[in-house]
Order: structure tokens, then sequence, then C-alpha cells
């Protein structure tokens, strides 16, 4: 049971520090949403890896962000 317990401690570490992730990666953000938005516009075909360079930025500043945030938590 304690081993369950440490999952779920982890999960909730790492919850809390989505918001702490999004707001140090806001230019990748709002990058990848600007390409999204704009691939759905009346007219616009959003198909798979269409904003793919956006997507790995926004995810590479998003592990960064989160090793910097939960170093020490385990």
């Amino acid at each position: 049971m304690s081993a369950n317990g440490a999952v779920w401690r982890r999960v909730r570490s790492r919850f809390r520090a989505f918001p702490e992730c999004l707001a140090v990666c806001e230019a990748e953000a709002a990058a990848y949403g600007r390409c999204v938005q704009a691939s759905t516009a009346p007219g616009g075909r959003l198909s798979k890896d269409l904003c793919a360079r956006e997507f790995e930025a926004l995810r590479s500043c998003f592990v960064a962000a989160a090793k910097k945030s939960l170093k020490g938590v385990s």
C-alpha cells in the first residue's frame, strides 16, 4: 500500500508543477496555440504533424521546466 501512496505523491507533485511549467513555457505554448488555431480556422486543415515543430518545442520546454521544478521530489 505504501508503494501506491508514493506513486500518487509523485503524480500530485507533477500536477502541482503544471501551472509553473506553463508559465515558464508561455512563448512556446502561444506558438503552438497559434499554429493549431490557424489550422482549424475556416478553410484550414488540421492534420497530423502539421504543428509538430511547435509541439516539440513546447514539449522540450515542459520537460526542462518540470526537471527544474521537481528537482528533489521523489
